[in-house]
């Protein structure tokens, strides 16, 4: 029953995936997104990872959505028609994920108790965590100290963006103010 879960939100996520790249209203595309951000927690949760899940729904379906949306207001609501096919892209693309999927026969089996990771990294955080950290839940002294330098840069992205979105939204609320004669604030006049 469990795998059953499994492939169906994975079906769903393939699904939404391709509903994505053929939308070409851009708002409904955000919101795609954002459906596969939430069906991705999903997944997350049954496969009993549920800080990732949570992390991903806050993220994902949250924050990524709203910047998304407050960006698509700058925008034109529809995607316009592309010029055609490109092959070159479509070769680079076609021998890229040729080469990822070689890569993963090379790979540990999925789980496999014998997998390196499970020899040295994760023995270490089961054991030495408390007595390194103090913090009784491995995973959040995992996220808040060993990898606090990822999960600090993480946070250093979101902040850029949020910033990157709120200094567009100024922009253009000055262009919109300002009557066309008048020089916009920071451009060179001749």
């Amino acid at each position: 029953m469990e795998q059953l879960i499994d492939l169906t939100l994975l079906a769903f996520l393939a699904i939404v995936a391709v509903a994505v790249l053929r939308m070409r209203d851009l708002f409904a595309a955000v919101m795609l997104f954002a459906i596969y951000s939430l069906v991705s927690a999903s997944l997350f949760a049954v496969l009993d990872a549920g800080d990732v899940a949570l992390t991903e729904a806050a993220v994902g379906a949250g924050i990524s959505t709203i910047l998304m949306l407050v960006a698509l207001s700058l925008a034109p609501r529809h995607e316009d028609r592309g010029r055609g096919r490109n092959l070159t892209a479509l070769v680079v693309v076609l021998v890229t994920g040729a080469t990822l999927v070689y890569a993963t026969w090379d790979l540990p089996p999925f789980g496999a108790a014998e997998n390196p990771i499970h020899q040295h990294v994760a023995p270490y955080y089961l054991e030495e965590s408390y007595k390194d950290i103090g913090i009784p839940n491995v995973v959040a002294s995992v996220l808040a100290s060993y990898r606090s330098i990822d999960t600090l840069g993480e946070v250093y992205v979101i902040f850029t963006a949020g910033i990157g979105v709120m200094m567009l939204l100024g922009a253009t609320r000055r262009r919109r103010r300002q009557p066309a004669d008048e020089p916009i604030e920071g451009e060179e006049t001749e």
